[in-house]
């Protein structure tokens, strides 16, 4: 396994329950690997769709392929979770729906690292990183400039 990419964290322990590698899906938790946020996209329009769809939620069109976005975004709103819903995961973390800047109401749902829980605010700027966990590699979004966190 070779190094971890900058904004890339690995862990040795699953603190987490991981998402299967769906045909339709497997492109967002592995797309880490080259350093890229990938979300669908509508050839047609260019409409983004997240979760992804077969067809465009906007035009109707069946051309929808994953494209790499940005990766920077905003906190649109969150809530700090004190309860571990899994054995090792660390109490209290942000879950958060950050808006990507690529388009508006295009939310992905995450974890808001890299600061203190009671630092984060709706509004705040993010960006994203990865925390690597095998094949898998979770976004993970933080505060830009901050060092990597996981």
């Amino acid at each position: 396994m070779g190094r971890p990419l900058e904004g890339t964290q690995t862990s040795s322990v699953v603190s987490r329950q991981l998402p299967a590698l769906e045909p339709e899906t497997a492109f967002f938790w592995t797309a880490g690997a080259e350093g890229q946020l990938k979300i669908c996209r509508c050839e047609e329009c260019g409409h983004y769709i997240h979760p992804p769809l077969p067809r465009c939620v906007d035009c109707g069109g069946a051309k929808i392929s994953p494209s790499p976005v940005s990766g920077r975004a905003r906190v649109a709103s969150f809530t700090v979770n004190y309860q571990p819903w899994v054995p090792g995961l660390a109490v209290p973390f942000v879950f958060a729906a950050v808006e990507l800047v690529e388009q508006a109401e295009l939310y992905v749902f995450t974890n808001i690292v890299g600061c203190p829980v009671e630092d984060v605010r709706i509004g705040m700027a993010v960006q994203v990183i990865f925390e690597r966990q095998g094949d898998i590699f979770l976004p993970m979004f933080q505060p830009p400039g901050e060092a990597s966190a996981r």
